[in-house]
This record gives structure tokens, C-alpha cells and sequence, in this order.
């Protein structure tokens, strides 16, 4: 199994900037490790996709975040620097992990528990 750690999330006021940070543990090699990301969550509103980063380091963002937040990972760590935060950025965001396919294993998907990111206006 894999661990997710998150940290960073907090209060912060609008045009403020946060960093959040992911650690993964667990009985996994880094060959094993694919493509990690950041989602985020508002209640009642589906998990959306914030950024993902590939094991070469290619990074996609979403429009939202184009700009304003930069992907960046160091073998199992995983960091996202956020600038100019907004208040529509308020949410609950999440680390994700995926595992390549081999003829060992299937890919598949591990998540964190959440951390607030909280933007006042």
C-alpha cells in the first residue's frame, strides 16, 4: 500500500500565496510511480483536477491554475506553489499517486486525506 501525507493548507488572505507538500510512503519503488497530482474539492461539487505532473517532470494545469500555480516533484515528493490566490480557490485539496502498469501489476490510484486551502476575501 502507499501513504499520502499532506501539509501546507491554511488560511491565507486573497492575492496570498501557499505552498502545499506530499509525501509518499509505503512498499512502492520509484520506477513503480507514474504520473502524481493535486485535485481539489468544494462540498457538494465533484473533485476536480488542479495539476499533474509525470515522472519526466511534464506538467498540466488547469485553466483556473494556469499561471498562478507551478507543479514540481522530487521522487516521492510532491510540492505545488499557489500565487494570487482567490477566494474561488477555497476548497479541499487533494494528493494523488498513480502506479505504472507492469506485467506484475495494474495501475492504480492512491489518495491522500485532504488539506483546507481557505482564501478570505
Amino acid at each position: 500500500q502507499v501513504q499520502l501525507v499532506e501539509s501546507g493548507g491554511g488560511l491565507v488572505q486573497a492575492g496570498g500565496s501557499l505552498r502545499l507538500s506530499c509525501l509518499a510512503s509505503g512498499r512502492i519503488s520509484s520506477f513503480m510511480v507514474n504520473t502524481m497530482g493535486w485535485f481539489r474539492q468544494v462540498p457538494g461539487n465533484q473533485r476536480e483536477v488542479v495539476a499533474r505532473i509525470s515522472s519526466g517532470g511534464s506538467a498540466d494545469y488547469a485553466d483556473f491554475a494556469q499561471g498562478r500555480f507551478t507543479i514540481s516533484r522530487d521522487n516521492n515528493k510532491m510540492s505545488m506553489e499557489m500565487n494570487n490566490l482567490k477566494p474561488e480557490d477555497t476548497a479541499v485539496y487533494f494528493c494523488k499517486l498513480e502506479t505504472r502498469t507492469t506485467p506484475f501489476h495494474i495501475g492504480e490510484g492512491y489518495w491522500g486525506q485532504g488539506t483546507q486551502v481557505t482564501v478570505s476575501s
